[in-house]
């Protein structure tokens, strides 16, 4: 149930989940697939803004999109940022990846087999994945620089036809209980979880948004 005390506690894990990098030039965007396709925008903005040379889109098919789209979601955001006016040779695809570790592994590949040397990275997400995407890429690629960005929309904001504000809270709750325990399996590094927003986590889950927790 969606009241005031829901609205609430869900606002504390949004703003824990975004890390409010500011952003410098780096060697390359690298916007993450999902069901958002205002991710692709935010990634077509900041090229189109000359914040990197190059732009990647990684993903394939995810649990949330492949009963959704024909063709993959790197493949979909490539196609609007091609329309929003990013030249076709600055783009490059994966589109075999359907988890966060595989957009990584994947465009490590993709990385080498273009012979590209990349230092820096401009990571693009979800506003509430950004501080798992943070965790994951610096598990699996250590000695990279990174920044993570979003969309920049409010809590009142994100909301859509796709998401709404109840599937929003239950997937925030499932990824604060991932950046809990994903470091101990080797799928993230550790990222301090303070009590104010751990507790919130718990009374969201009595209030029954746990519908994207882990068994």
């Amino acid at each position: 149930m969606i009241n005031q005390q829901a609205i609430t506690l869900a606002k504390i894990l949004w703003n824990y989940h975004q890390l409010h990098h500011t952003l410098v030039p780096s060697d390359c965007i690298l916007v993450l697939g999902s069901l958002d396709t205002r991710t692709a925008d935010r990634g077509a903005d900041l090229y189109l803004q000359g914040y990197a040379p190059i732009i990647i889109f990684s993903g394939g098919l995810g649990k949330l999109t492949k009963d959704v789209w024909a063709g993959t979601e790197a493949d979909l955001f490539a196609t609007i940022a091609l329309d929003k006016g990013v030249p076709r040779e600055a783009i490059f695809i994966e589109n075999k990846s359907t988890n966060t570790g595989e957009n990584i592994l994947f465009t490590q590949q993709l990385l080498k087999e273009k012979n590209l040397h990349l230092q820096s990275f401009i990571v693009v997400q979800k506003p509430y994945m950004e501080r798992r995407s943070y965790a994951t890429f610096k598990k699996h690629w250590p000695d990279k620089d990174l920044l993570v960005t979003s969309p920049l929309l409010t809590f009142e904001e994100y909301p859509n036809n796709e998401i709404s504000v109840e599937k929003l809270i239950n997937m925030m709750v499932g990824d604060l209980q991932r950046i809990k325990l994903y470091p101990e399996k080797g799928f993230q590094v550790y990222q301090e979880i303070p009590a104010e927003v751990w507790k919130a986590f718990e009374e969201l889950v009595e209030m029954g948004f746990d519908k994207q927790l882990m068994k």
